[in-house]
């Protein structure tokens, strides 16, 4: 076996990079794609909004009743209970397309229906359970303070206040609000295209025809899942044997299209005679690093070909989960323009039992949350993909320390 000085194929990693000093060098490597891009709010969901959501006016923009009932004004209401009931005039009503015109006044009230304009003069609303209408006149058995059941001007938002920051991931809600204060578009950041190559003699699709001593190729649709819930889109993907020709060309394809703007490689990265894909990527481009003090995705490889950022990511599912959530995915938030913050909800929960680590190495330890906290699955195993999907999420053990103790509090990223 031979190769260059820094061939790791049969010989191991000498050293391995920290996950910081990885993470750094990417961001050196790499720059926001552009500028953002203007999208129907109705197209809206699951993208990130490249700037913060303003109200152009205030919500709701009137003060409007929050019940169906009677608009007065409530010092009238003082003086009844349901012995000595107060008796009002009923004016007229308020619709929600047909407000009540002119001005509330004397011994009046104004029938109102939920969401209609308060009429002018009055400042409450006495619900509906609390009246009885009869031959035009209302009588209220009990009282009601100044600003009771009434929705007032600005009280959801005020104008130019933030509705929705920078940053954040639209949710269906997120919509709603965004129409609500008249927005039809919004500036979200771009999604990155994403290009996947899946390598190994061994991989087939899902849904092939299995011959002896093959598996399913499990990492290419995870990423594709992975990629979206991180704001890209996937361009193309391709599944390629452990052949160095066949290798070069379907990477010089992904990287020479117009579509892609973010190259994943998964498999070949390791330190096995057929792991040619370190090699390749030096010879088209720059390998910028290659091996990550990382468990369980220590193999990870990054680099620039074609002006394109390449993630060089371990063939064992986990580890390809790994290398992704660390390092493949802070990418692509920063080619989005924005922070590297992964895209999962975080809760701080005591340890059900020790989880062991290694000084100098930055463990993804999968743990899944019970009565007695969060109990850790595995941190190896990288080729078994049942520990990702019976955990309910992940600690990031930090090279500084060799794990906790059962009951310390440790952030949890849930799935």
């Amino acid at each position: 076996m031979t190769g260059p000085p820094d061939d790791v194929r049969m010989r191991g990693f000498h050293s391995r990079i920290p996950l910081e000093e990885a993470l750094s060098r990417i961001v050196d490597a790499t720059a926001p794609l552009g500028k953002a891009e203007e999208v129907a709010v109705s197209a809206a969901a699951g993208r990130l909004l490249a700037s913060d959501a303003r109200a152009p006016r205030p919500v709701p923009a009137f003060d409007r009743s929050a019940m169906d009932g009677y608009a007065v004004k409530a010092e009238r209401t003082f003086p009844a209970t349901s012995y000595d009931p107060v008796v009002l005039e009923v004016a007229g009503e308020s619709l929600p397309a047909a407000p009540f015109e002119g001005r509330l006044s004397g011994a009046r009230a104004v029938r109102i229906m939920t969401g209609a304009p308060l009429p002018a003069g009055a400042d409450a609303v006495v619900p509906a359970e609390f009246a009885e209408e009869d031959r035009g006149f209302v009588r209220l058995s009990g009282p009601v303070a100044p600003g009771k059941n009434v929705s007032g001007a600005g009280e959801d938002l005020a104008e130019g206040a933030v509705a929705l920051p920078e940053g954040r991931v639209l949710r269906p809600q997120d919509l709603g609000l965004l129409a609500s204060i008249g927005l039809g578009r919004v500036r979200v950041a771009p999604r990155p295209r994403v290009g996947v190559l899946a390598t190994g003699d061994e991989i087939v699709r899902a849904g092939a025809t299995l011959e002896p001593f093959q598996v399913f190729d499990a990492n290419t649709p995870m990423l594709t899942g992975l990629v979206d819930r991180w704001g890209g889109t996937l361009a193309s993907s391709t599944l390629q044997p452990d052949e160095g020709p066949r290798l070069r060309r379907a990477l010089g394809r992904i990287l020479a299209s117009p579509s892609v703007d973010l190259v994943l490689v998964t498999g070949g990265t390791s330190v096995g005679a057929e792991d040619q894909m370190p090699g390749l990527l030096a010879d088209l481009g720059r390998l910028i690093f290659h091996g990550v003090a990382l468990r369980p995705a220590g193999p990870t490889g990054f680099g620039v070909a074609g002006g394109k950022p390449v993630f060089l990511l371990p063939g064992n599912p986990v580890s390809c989960l790994c290398g992704f959530d660390l390092l493949a995915g802070p990418c692509l938030r920063r080619l989005q323009g924005l922070p590297a913050l992964p895209p999962y909800a975080r809760a701080r929960v005591p340890l059900a039992r020790r989880l062991s680590s290694v000084a100098g190495r930055t463990d993804y330890a999968r743990v899944s949350l019970g009565e007695k906290g969060a109990e850790p699955i595995s941190v190896s195993g990288a080729s078994v993909l049942t520990t990702a999907t019976r955990a309910d999420g992940f600690v990031v053990v930090p090279s500084a320390v060799e794990g906790w103790d059962e009951g310390e509090v440790v952030e949890v990223h849930l799935y």
